[in-house]
């Protein structure tokens, strides 16, 4: 099987999908956390648990940061749209990677259940559950939930395989220039 470069493409069995179990055990992770955030606590209320970290349930109708939060309702619909894409290349991305590339599909599964979490939030409730608060003394990061945090972790395979394999390069580069 040849991909869009005309290069052979591993097969499925040998595909980056082999790990994409792990996307849906963010997924169910992500919503198992919401719907228990969401039943336990009272919205803008923080429990404090200790001097840096609060529950604090929070519906965000934005992106990162509540981005966009304040707009008439069409970024419910557009950004849904654009993680849907999002997430279908990242998908192919995975399929075209051999099972053995594990940073990069370690990466590219977290991002993606991480991304569905927050998709299904936004597509059903209109909103994206957070619930996780961390702080310093006055100073509060946003609000985050589970998908957050597998794409945060996620994004950070992705850049070390992208280092590792830069650094792969330059010694096959440095090795073809002396021989």
């Amino acid at each position: 099987m040849l991909d869009s470069l005309g290069h052979d493409s591993p097969s499925p069995v040998r595909s980056g999908l082999w790990w994409l179990p792990i996307s849906f055990l963010i997924f169910l992770l992500d919503q198992w956390t919401k719907n228990s955030a969401s039943e336990a606590l009272k919205i803008y209320q923080a429990v404090v648990v200790n001097d840096y970290l609060n529950w604090t349930l929070m519906h965000n109708e934005g992106m990162a940061f509540s981005f966009l939060a304040d707009q008439s309702g069409w970024q419910r619909w557009g950004i849904s749209l654009v993680a849907i894409a999002i997430v279908v290349w990242l998908l192919m991305w995975l399929k075209n990677n051999l099972i053995s590339a594990k940073s990069l599909n370690l990466g590219l599964v977290l991002v993606i259940g991480g991304a569905f979490g927050n998709i299904y939030d936004r597509l059903t409730l209109g909103y994206v559950v957070d619930f996780i608060e961390v702080h310093y003394t006055q100073y509060f990061w946003p609000a985050f939930n589970v998908a957050d945090m597998a794409i945060s972790t996620g994004a950070f395979f992705l850049i070390v395989d992208l280092i590792m394999n830069s650094k792969q390069k330059e010694v096959i580069a440095d090795e073809n220039k002396s021989s």
